[in-house]
């Protein structure tokens, strides 16, 4: 089937150096695979962190439904709820703010960050996104839409990014990647399930990073 090559360092927690244990706060507007990788690693101990409020833009999220199962704060909070983009932008920076958060995780989220929370979170914002940036991102692509491209492409790899969030879709600098082979009798649907094994792999190890100052 092919090696996966993995472009990053084990996910450990070393003794031997100073460690700052993060506050999280996560955007996400689905599922929450993602988020609960997190979640778990926080609670096993592989990472220095505690994800302390979830958001998401969607009041239906699995995501939201992930974070209450374990005690976490978890709100909906979108243009409906706030009356439009900009008041939503500012409830969730007030959010993050309030609840002491050090680093905002983008895991899933199908909405344009505001301004407010990237100016507040600058440097602080990571998103994590299905294929090897810089190629197929940008708007519009997400999800299975990346995976079809992949393959209509003719790629040969594949595999999730985790890279800091500026003010285009998909763009800010990348942190880690782990590259995965697209087998010939490969599906979208095939592949995305070996590249989110991958995220929910690549997503703490990037947080326990930066929780080490090595990012």
């Amino acid at each position: 089937m092919g090696e996966t090559r993995e472009v990053c360092i084990p996910l450990t927690v070393s003794r031997r150096m100073k460690v700052k244990r993060l506050k999280l706060g996560v955007l996400a507007s689905g599922g929450g695979t993602n988020l609960q990788s997190i979640i778990d690693r926080c609670l096993d101990g592989s990472i220095s962190a505690e994800v302390v409020v979830v958001i998401s833009n969607n009041s239906g999220a699995g995501a939201l439904e992930r974070a209450r199962k374990h005690g976490i704060d978890a709100l909906h909070v979108s243009a409906v709820t706030e009356g439009n983009d900009a008041a939503a932008d500012r409830r969730i920076t007030d959010e993050m703010v309030s609840h002491g958060v050090d680093l905002v995780a983008l895991a899933g989220y199908m909405k344009k960050v505001g301004q407010m929370l990237l100016t507040t979170y600058e440097g602080r914002l990571l998103n994590i996104h299905p294929a090897l940036l810089p190629k197929f991102g940008g708007k519009g692509m997400y999800g299975m839409r990346v995976h079809e491209a992949v393959i209509a492409e003719g790629e040969k790899e594949s595999g999730p990014t985790v890279h800091i969030v500026d003010d285009k879709y998909d763009h800010g600098p990348i942190l880690a990647q782990i590259k995965v082979p697209v087998l010939p009798d490969d599906t979208p649907e095939t592949l995305q399930k070996r590249v989110l094994e991958k995220e929910h792999e690549i997503y703490p190890m990037t947080i326990q990073r930066i929780a080490e100052e090595r990012l």
